[in-house]
């Protein structure tokens, strides 16, 4: 159904009408399902598109058969824009899921995403300001669906094509083609990119590709409806099949996510009993480092729950010697035990030499030390509340891949400042060696030299397991550079798919 200006509002209306039926067959973590699907083909000042309103009609029909009351809407003008976004504002409630999703030209300027109506100016160099002011603000989707207190927001973007100003004769508008990554989201927000920064996204494989939907849609339409997956698998899922379908014709394209989720949301059914891909057995015959290097991103366990107490959660943190592991326990307790497995004796933390304010007694240990090859498993922890009653056992999954990505991400994060660092010897030099100390979180490494545009890959050893911080011998972590080198700028590319900021290193 396509609907355009003030329809929208009787629209709105209808929708609401329908919010007590879907009740009844919704899950019980949303109140409703709505979604917001737009596709803009026909540009007037800008190349105009092919397939983005295909894209949207597809994605409706889809978000349809899993629950969605959808509103779909094609060549939006930005007056036309913004009443369809103040008839979505009018159907979502709080405690609502609500998915948007765009197809059409997107533009990044200095950080923030615009999504771009077909009446967009021409704009040239020196003229963001008129770009902004006729577009749309991706983060104001967001937003304003976060004032309406949805417990879910997902966005998708299939909006990754080349910068739609470029024309010959004139320079461009100071941006990106694409849209920049968005890392910073508000708890409940889930979005999806159809390809990666600087990158650009097909819409068919060749003149031959007789397929109506763009690349990335036809896939994450499909995955979308794979019945018992959460959204990470299915955006893990459509990355790895849209990677290797735009391989084939010699290009790259990775779709990235964001995932700032409270709750595990399946879209289409209970979670399935299933090995994750992170968890599938490597191939025995291949080098065990180049297998970890080749693995696809890792998923991180969340910790276990429990109605009945707060159960105890682990902090694993890797080094030279093998793991330490830290409990974390909000009861005061007098004493902590655990174990490897379901069976055997459990084992004393002991003690440290210092007093607990709330018990007024010796704090228990709450950290323990496990072997460098000690196998994925689950640690079974045990405690006694100041009442003297024992808790537990509480089972907490120990994952040494996925727990080493975490750590090791949490250690970048932390120490952005020491990424790069100069250094003068036979020339000037720009040592990258606590990136490779690291980099089984890191996927890819891109710097720019003397450039705010990381256009370079860095080529990073594989991770190994069994001694992942040591740096292999015939590694040289530095760059060369010329003595009027001003400045390196650096972008990380987790292995989870989420992108860092750029970081500029001066002289």
């Amino acid at each position: 159904m396509n609907m355009n200006g003030r329809s929208w509002l009787r629209f709105a209306t209808a929708v609401l009408g329908l919010a007590m039926p879907l009740m009844l067959v919704v899950p019980a973590e949303a109140a409703k399902r709505v979604a917001l699907v737009v596709g803009n083909n026909d540009y007037k000042n800008v190349p105009k598109l092919q397939k983005a309103v295909n894209d949207a009609r597809v994605m409706g029909e889809t978000l349809k058969q899993l629950g969605f009351s959808v509103m779909l809407a094609e060549n939006q003008t930005r007056q036309a824009f913004s009443e369809t976004l103040l008839a979505f504002d009018r159907a979502v409630e709080p405690g609502d899921t609500a998915f948007f999703f765009y197809a059409g030209h997107g533009f990044e300027i200095a950080g923030q995403n615009f999504l771009l109506p077909t009446d967009v100016p021409a704009a040239t160099e020196g003229q963001e300001e008129l770009v902004r002011d006729a577009s749309v603000l991706a983060d104001r989707v967001i937003e304003r669906l976060q004032n309406r207190k949805v417990r879910t927001a997902i966005m998708v973007f299939d909006a990754c094509r080349n910068n739609p100003f470029e024309r010959a004769g004139t320079r461009a508008v100071a941006g990106g083609g694409g849209l920049a990554p968005m890392t910073q989201l508000p708890e409940g927000v889930f979005s999806v990119f159809s390809a990666g920064p600087r990158q650009t996204a097909l819409d068919r494989l060749s003149n031959n590709d007789s397929n109506p939907n763009s690349v990335f849609t036809r896939t994450f339409a499909k995955e979308l409806l794979q019945p018992g997956e959460n959204l990470v698998q299915v955006a893990q899922h459509t990355r790895r099949i849209v990677s290797e379908m735009a391989e084939t014709v010699n290009h790259k394209q990775i779709p990235v996510y964001f995932d700032q989720m409270v709750d595990d949301v399946f879209l289409n059914g209970n979670e399935k009993a299933q090995t994750s891909e992170a968890a599938k057995p490597a191939d025995k015959s291949a080098d065990p480092a180049k297998q970890v290097a080749a693995l696809s991103p890792a998923a991180i366990p969340r910790p276990p729950q429990d109605d009945a107490v707060n159960a105890p959660i682990a902090m694993f943190s890797r080094h030279n010697g093998g793991w330490s592991v830290v409990f974390s326990i909000a009861d005061p307790t007098l004493g902590i035990s655990w174990r490897m497995g379901n069976s055997g004796d459990f084992r004393e933390t002991g003690f440290l030499d210092s007093l607990d304010q709330r018990t007024r007694k010796r704090m228990p240990n709450p950290s323990v030390e496990l072997a460098a090859d000690t196998p994925a498993a689950t640690i079974e922890v045990r405690y006694i509340d100041a009442s003297g009653n024992m808790q537990g056992p509480f089972p907490i999954k120990f994952d040494p891949e996925a727990a080493l990505i975490r750590d090791q991400r949490k250690i970048l994060d932390m120490t952005a400042t020491s990424w790069l660092s100069y250094r003068e010897f036979n020339g000037l030099l720009v040592y990258y060696t606590h990136l490779v100390s690291y980099r089984c979180a890191i996927r890819e490494v891109r710097i720019g030299i003397d450039t705010s545009v990381p256009d370079q890959v860095l080529k990073m050893p594989p991770c190994d397991m069994k001694d992942p911080i040591a740096i292999p011998y015939d590694v040289k972590p530095y760059v060369k550079l010329s003595p009027s080198n001003k400045f390196v700028s650096v972008e990380l590319t987790y292995r989870d798919g989420s992108v860092s900021e750029i970081k500029s290193f001066r002289r």
